[in-house]
């Protein structure tokens, strides 16, 4: 079987131009591959490296060194590191989404709106959209007087309601998440498990980071784990 995703040698370094261009190696001799509907958890602490290569596969970092193959639906497969700026960008707009730990969002939008954007502009009708973002937010138990306010008035816990069914409403078919169940309760953290879960059946692959390790062992069928940019260990996640 073709792997969904090979990284191979990926090295990423940057240079604190505050400090005298003092070099930093935030990745090191990244190798891993993953296949379809497959879900990875990285693991590491603070500083090594997972928001790093989150950004590298995304194309928001360019990677110094290595590569990225990705089999891709509208192009086979691709170098993400040598991929061009408008095939990334295609690749973002139908397959690939990154979700960041922060909700970033325009001022003064519903949640409503917010969740069922994605959806809208993939063509979906547009109250067909609003009902599918509806059942999202009552399932992830966010109060419905909430739904026509503005996400920015929100506190931690409702954000992060709004960005996880943001980024899973569209049902991508490669999905990048930081921190998922952060800021939840348990019984939320298990719904959004849940949800993500039903991705997968979907078909839909899955590069998590979490610090959580319930959430690591009920979702993610391994674990890649960073430590000082590279991989320590990579072990299958058990409950």
């Amino acid at each position: 079987m073709n792997p969904f995703l090979e990284v191979i040698n990926l090295r990423k370094e940057f240079f604190l131009h505050i400090l005298n261009d003092k070099k930093i190696d935030a990745l090191e001799d990244i190798n891993f591959s993953m296949n379809h509907g497959e879900i990875i958890g990285l693991t590491g602490k603070s500083g090594s490296g997972k928001s790093s290569l989150m950004k590298c596969l995304y194309g928001t970092y360019l990677i110094n060194e290595g590569s990225v193959m990705y089999d891709s639906s509208q192009y086979g497969k691709i170098d993400l590191a040598k991929a061009t700026e408008h095939e990334i960008l295609r690749i973002r707009k139908k397959e690939l989404t990154y979700c960041s730990q922060f909700l970033q969002v325009i001022p003064r939008v519903p949640a409503l709106e917010i969740v069922a954007e994605q959806l809208i502009a993939d063509g979906v009708d547009e109250g067909d959209a609003l009902e599918k973002a509806r059942s999202f937010l009552n399932r992830l138990g966010l109060p419905e007087e909430l739904w026509d306010a503005y996400p920015s008035t929100f506190s931690g816990g409702e954000q992060q309601r709004i960005n996880v069914a943001q980024a899973i409403i569209s049902e991508p078919r490669f999905l990048l998440i930081d921190e998922p169940t952060a800021s939840l309760d348990v019984r939320t953290k298990d719904v959004v498990i849940q949800m993500i879960l039903d991705l997968k059946k979907s078909g839909t692959s899955v590069i998590l980071i979490t610090h959580d390790a319930y959430t690591l062992a009920n979702l993610a069928d391994r674990e890649l784990k960073l430590t000082n940019g590279r991989i320590e260990e990579a072990e299958v996640a058990t409950a």
